[in-house]
């Protein structure tokens, strides 16, 4: 599966968002871009889609910044990857009918690992996720 990076960035910035929750301030388009290092522009258009799709919300104003709207437990990189990539299509499926043997048979694998892949990002939970980078970066030290 090839992820792109529109969709890695807006998963970034999601994660940030999620771990960033509990602080109940928003968190500003510059902060969260220099701090995941996507570039500020993409970043409000990808904040943008997120906000259309409902997944997050934004404050005006000099304190203003993105919020997530939604519950990080209920909310996976499967629904991330699909709002920037759209579904996953298996290998060419036109008039299957049509097709050799062999093509069948490995439209049906392609079908088989696009599945699996999205079986895996669907159990790919945001709070958890962000839990674990949160985890990750508070036992990292810097000198």
């Amino acid at each position: 599966m090839k992820v792109s990076a529109k969709a890695e960035y807006a998963c970034l910035a999601v994660l940030d968002l999620a771990s960033r929750r509990d602080l109940r301030e928003p968190v500003q388009v510059a902060e969260l871009a220099e701090r995941n290092r996507i570039p500020e522009r993409f970043l409000v258009q990808i904040l943008l889609q997120l906000k259309g799709a409902g997944f997050v919300q934004s404050v005006r104003g000099a304190a203003g910044g993105y919020h997530l709207s939604v519950d990080p437990r209920e909310l996976n990189l499967l629904d991330l990857v699909r709002l920037f990539d759209g579904p996953s299509v298996p290998g060419q499926a036109d008039d299957m009918h049509e097709k050799s043997v062999g093509r069948q048979v490995l439209h049906a694998v392609w079908c088989e690992v696009t599945e699996k892949e999205e079986d895996l990002l669907r159990q790919a939970i945001v709070s958890r996720l962000a839990e674990a980078a949160s985890r990750q970066d508070a036992s990292m030290f810097y000198i």
